[in-house]
């Protein structure tokens, strides 16, 4: 076998580094308008001129956004964090059982509790809005909340499930040979070792349930209670758009996932992949 020449190689990461910024700039593109019209004047931010670079900067656009979008800014973090701490927890003990304790019929059982992940949205809101109708938890956080969480087991059973099955099984019997529960070695063995787990069911619910538009809407109609994505939505008039506003607005609702992407991104990579060797 021949070694390729060093002209190759360089030549194919060239062409990959031009393939890679060709692709950031389309993706990057909207993220340019948003910033740039957000700080625009509103003569100046519309259609016509939302790619041009701002002659002056002006933050009346950002203020009148985050005074409407304060409130379900606020409403959005009331319900994204408890419901991703929930659904991960829920999730990493159905993970810890699936993979280190598995019984009769668990394969069967696990298999359809993923089906859960394939069931669409509007299958189930009519459903949904009558459960939480009978137990006077519609149109409250607390009734969303619920929402997510159940909706978010199956993807987070699957994520801790397959993170689990790497841990050497024979730590766990180490620990019962020591004469520890089954919940003692799930809380004291397992939970400890469980971070990079956490961090890609976190960042994958925290995501999901952040931008969660079609939940939000059905079960709370009351737009002072409504998620910051319905806000959104609400932000531009009937009969014009202020467009620095609305771009202002689309920023604020992208800040959360871009900060947890950016902080927990190369957390992510790693527990997607990685067992526990330590």
């Amino acid at each position: 076998m021949t070694d390729r020449k060093p002209g190759s190689n360089r030549k194919a990461r060239v062409v990959g580094l031009v393939a890679l910024s060709i692709l950031a700039v389309v993706f990057l593109t909207p993220v340019y308008v948003m910033v740039v019209a957000s700080v625009k004047p509103p003569n100046q931010a519309d259609a016509i001129y939302m790619w041009q670079l701002p002659e002056s900067l002006e933050t009346s656009g950002i203020e009148q956004a985050w005074a409407k979008l304060k409130p379900n800014f606020v409403n959005s973090l009331l319900l994204v964090l408890p419901a991703t701490i929930i659904s991960s927890t829920i999730g990493a003990l159905n993970g810890f059982i699936f993979a280190k304790m598995p019984f009769r019929g668990s394969n069967v059982l696990f298999a359809s509790l993923l089906l859960g992940m394939f069931i669409p949205y509007q299958v189930v809101l009519i459903p949904i809005v009558r459960f939480l109708q009978y137990v006077n938890l519609y149109g409250s956080i607390s009734g969303l909340i619920l929402v997510h969480v159940v909706y978010g087991i199956p993807i987070t059973t699957l994520i801790f499930r397959n993170y689990y099955e790497q841990i050497p099984s024979e730590i766990l019997e180490a620990s019962q040979v020591d004469g520890a529960t089954p919940f003692q070695a799930f809380t004291r063995l397992m939970l400890p070792l469980s971070l990079p787990g956490f961090v890609v069911a976190g960042i994958f619910q925290f995501t999901n349930i952040w931008n969660d538009f079609i939940f939000g809407i059905t079960v709370i109609p009351d737009p002072a209670k409504q998620p910051i994505t319905v806000a959104l939505n609400n932000l531009s008039g009937t009969l014009s758009i202020e467009w620095n506003a609305v771009m202002a607005g689309a920023l604020i609702a992208a800040i959360p996932t871009a900060l947890v992407y950016v902080v927990l991104g190369k957390y992510f990579v790693q527990g997607l992949t990685s067992g526990s060797v330590k």
